[in-house]
C-alpha cells in the first residue's frame, strides 16, 4: 500500500522497509503492519492530541516525572512548547512501559524502536500467522476463558509486582496469540506506589477481566483477586509467586485507636530521647 506520511520519515531512516496493510485504527492510535528486511512487525502511530478521543486524565498521568526542568515548567504552564513536551511524554510513556513489562517478564509485544511519534514492535500473530484478534473478538469455551484468565490474573501480579498498573486493561487491549494472551496498550500505565488512584485503576483492570470471562465461566464472577492482590501488595506480601484464591474478605474488627496512639506517644519518646542525646553528647 502507499506509505502513510506518518511512516515516511521511517522509511527514509530504514527502519522499515515498506507497509503492507493497515491494521486496526484506534482512539489513540494507529496501527498497519510493516516489512522490516525479512522479519513482519506492526508500526503504531500515535494520533495528535487534537484527533484523539482519549484524553490524557491527570488520573494517569499523576507521579510521570520529566527530568528537564524546563519542559517540567511548561507543561505545568500548559504553553505550547509545554503542551509538545506532554503529548511526547505521553507517547515515550508506552515504550518506557513496554520495555519495563518485558524486563519483567509480562506477555507484551517486544519494543524494537521509537521514531518521531511511531513505535516499531512485534506483530502478535495467533497459530495461522496472521495478526492475532483482540480476544474481545473470539468465542471462548469455559475452560478456556478460565484458563486465559487465570493467565492475565498473573500477569497483573506480575505488573504489580513491577510497579506498574495497566490502567486501562480490558478484553480489547488483549490479543489472543499462538502462545496464549498478549496485553497491549499501554501508555495510561500508572505508578503502583505513586499514584494516588492506583488502588481503584488496578481494581477496575482486574474487574474488567473478571466480567468479560465471567460471561463464558460464570463461577469467575464471584472472584476477588482485585482487592486481594492489592492488599497483600499494600502489606509487601505480594510476590510472583503468591497463590491467590480471588476470595477476600474485609477486616471489619474494630481499631485499637488507645493502642495506636500509645505506640505513636512511644515512637516520639524515644525520637525525643534521641535529638536529647545528640544535643548533650551523651
Amino acid at each position: 500500500m502507499k506509505t502513510p506520511p506518518r511512516l515516511q520519515s521511517l522509511m527514509d531512516e530504514g527502519l522499515i522497509d515498506s507497509v503492507v496493510r493497515q491494521l486496526m485504527s484506534g482512539k489513540e492510535a494507529e496501527a498497519y503492519v510493516v516489512r522490516c528486511g525479512d522479519e513482519t512487525r506492526c508500526a503504531k502511530v500515535y494520533k495528535e492530541a487534537t484527533h484523539r478521543s482519549f484524553r490524557q486524565a491527570v488520573d494517569y498521568t499523576e507521579n510521570r516525572r520529566v527530568k528537564n526542568s524546563r519542559q517540567a515548567r511548561a507543561m505545568a504552564k500548559g504553553t505550547r512548547f509545554g503542551r509538545a513536551a506532554q503529548e511526547a511524554a505521553w507517547q515515550s510513556a508506552e515504550v518506557q512501559a513496554l520495555y519495563k513489562m518485558a524486563d519483567a517478564g509480562v506477555r507484551v509485544p517486544t519494543p524494537y524502536n521509537f521514531h518521531d511519534g511511531v513505535l516499531l514492535m512485534e506483530l502478535v500473530v495467533d497459530a495461522d500467522g496472521d495478526a492475532a484478534p483482540r480476544i474481545n473478538d473470539v468465542e471462548l469455551t469455559a475452560d478456556e476463558a478460565r484458563l486465559h484468565h487465570a493467565f492475565l490474573i498473573k500477569e497483573v501480579v506480575r505488573m504489580l509486582c513491577a510497579g506498574t498498573i495497566h490502567g486501562d486493561l480490558s478484553e480489547f487491549n488483549v490479543l489472543l496469540g499462538a502462545d496464549g494472551p498478549v496485553i497491549i496498550d499501554l501508555p495510561q500505565a500508572v505508578d503502583a506506589a505513586g499514584n494516588n488512584h492506583a488502588q481503584a485503576m488496578l481494581l477496575r483492570d482486574v474487574n474488567n477481566l473478571r466480567g468479560f470471562f465471567g460471561q463464558f465461566a460464570p463461577e469467575l464472577l464471584n472472584t476477588n483477586y482485585g482487592a486481594q492482590m492489592w492488599d497483600l501488595f499494600q502489606r509487601g506480601l505480594l510476590s510472583t509467586d503468591t497463590e491467590l484464591t480471588g476470595q477476600f474478605a474485609r477486616d471489619e474488627r474494630a481499631v485499637d485507636l488507645t493502642g495506636v496512639m500509645r505506640e505513636v506517644d512511644d515512637a516520639r519518646a524515644e525520637e525525643a530521647a534521641r535529638i536529647l542525646r545528640m544535643k548533650t553528647g551523651a
